[in-house]
């Protein structure tokens, strides 16, 4: 659909994104009201003077049906979900419904970036901005990190890449966004509470090459059989990443070996991922996607190694916090989903005294039962997940239940000897207890430092 001056929208839903989108479509000449679930007196009152200085017609405490007479679009923001009955009666309506990448679609007038996976796509993104700034390709880095992808419209002068975060909430309503480079790293279930099933999921995640034409390019994680598997429109060029030999970009014994192919010419380049903040498993999975995107960009060897060097993955992921009497205390509160756990596990060389649950997303917690036996000695459960997750693990392993962070803290460290690790790794959304993963990952390493600061505790360094 295109948009035209004067047509009026309906966006639902005023947080980030939310906000951005209304500022977008007020450059663009639309008439825009605004559908918010929250009271009044809960929006910024800066946000609240700025769509009253617009004309903004507002609607607070849920969303009426009624709400949208005379719309001739609506935009739900990435966190609404598409059952409420204000989607459902825009659709009975015949009325559009766009996300923001549908707007975008077509806008960029650079060079677009899109990661998405269902773990580890936060990091490959922030990477992916760094290899390319490094190199001078100045990148707008955004989507579900950082700015609202719709924000690069507001002043797109100083940028010469566009990196986006992307969630299955965006591509939901992907529309005719098209990236010139589409990066998936894996699929595993996640947010099936809002999808349904994992089919309905994966089918999200796959709107990311939906659009794209030939001589575009999508980079595929090789280990990662549904992203392996992903299907490709004529003409697109795929790429592949992981531990195989057929992966343009390998992992080789800690290293990530780049091979394509130039005017005929095989290239090969190494890159050590020693000394970096990249050497876990995980991350250098991460690390082969990002070196992968950004050679594929046109960056130097020298702009990689040194974009590699200088690069702090993001707080809250198997962050080290702290050591107890030899027992170290791992952060790795980002790990809301299944897949994100069996990950934080599978890179364990210590025994595991594991903290998770949280509020359940709709996953099956028995696919974890090989990766708990073989990692994991003791097993503290917390939030509302904790009875689902000891059904599934309990016969696999010991478990006992914690009523709060503090006091999972205490009996993670009871449960522990010299030479274990207490690894925070939820696989379970945070919003039972917590405000976000964010505040869940705090909580923890204060938790972690009070118990240091005790007198049977003999402090370590982190």
């Amino acid at each position: 659909m295109q948009l035209k001056q004067g047509m009026q929208a309906v966006v639902i839903g005023l947080g980030t994104a939310g906000l951005s989108t209304v500022k977008f479509l007020l450059r663009q000449g639309l008439r825009v009201a605004v559908s918010e679930r929250g009271t009044i007196d809960q929006i910024d009152p800066y946000v609240l003077k700025f769509l009253q200085h617009s004309a903004i017609r507002i609607e607070t405490g849920g969303h009426s049906a009624a709400f949208l007479v005379g719309a001739d679009v609506v935009i739900p923001g990435p966190g609404v979900p598409l059952s409420l009955p204000i989607i459902r009666a825009a659709r009975e309506q015949g009325l559009p419904i766009m996300g923001e990448l549908a707007l975008a679609a077509g806008r960029y007038s650079v060079p677009v970036i899109a990661v998405t996976g269902s773990n580890g796509k936060t990091t490959v993104t922030s990477l992916i901005g760094t290899l390319l700034q490094m190199g001078g390709k100045t990148p707008f880095v955004g989507g579900n990190i950082g700015r609202p992808l719709l924000d690069y419209f507001a002043d797109p002068g100083p940028y010469a890449t566009v990196v986006l975060e992307l969630s299955s909430f965006q591509l939901d309503l992907a529309g005719a966004f098209r990236p010139d480079v589409g990066l998936l790293l894996n699929i595993s279930p996640d947010h099936l509470d809002r999808h349904g099933s994992l089919s309905a999921y994966t089918a999200a995640k796959m709107n990311l090459f939906g659009a794209q034409v030939v001589g575009d390019v999508a980079i595929l994680g090789g280990d990662d059989p549904v992203a392996d598997a992903a299907p490709l429109n004529g003409g697109v060029l795929g790429f592949w990443f992981g531990k195989e030999e057929r992966c343009a970009a390998r992992i080789i014994d800690g290293q990530v070996r780049v091979r394509l192919e130039r005017s005929g010419v095989a290239c090969e380049e190494m890159y050590d991922l020693a000394g970096t903040r990249l050497h876990s498993s995980v991350n250098q999975l991460n690390a082969a996607a990002a070196i992968l995107a950004a050679t594929l960009c046109n960056c130097s060897r020298e702009a990689i190694i040194a974009g590699l060097a200088a690069f702090e993955p993001p707080p809250h992921r198997m962050a080290e916090v702290g050591e107890i009497d030899g027992v170290r205390f791992i952060n790795d509160s980002k790990a809301t989903n299944i897949g994100a756990l069996q990950a934080a596990l599978g890179g364990c060389t210590s025994p595991v005294i594991l903290i998770a649950g949280g509020r359940d997303k709709g996953g099956d917690y028995t696919m974890l039962q090989e990766v708990v036996r073989a990692k994991v000695k003791h097993l503290v459960l917390v939030g509302e997940a904790a009875d689902l997750m000891e059904a599934a693990l309990g016969t696999v392993v010991g478990t006992e239940s914690a009523t709060t962070m503090a006091d999972a803290v205490r009996k993670a460290k009871a449960a522990a000897v010299s030479g274990d690790l207490v690894l925070l790794a939820p696989g379970c959304a945070s919003y039972d207890m917590f405000s976000g993963y964010e505040e869940r990952g705090r909580v923890f390493a204060e938790c972690v430092h009070q118990l240091r600061r005790e007198p049977t505790g003999k402090e370590g360094e982190p």
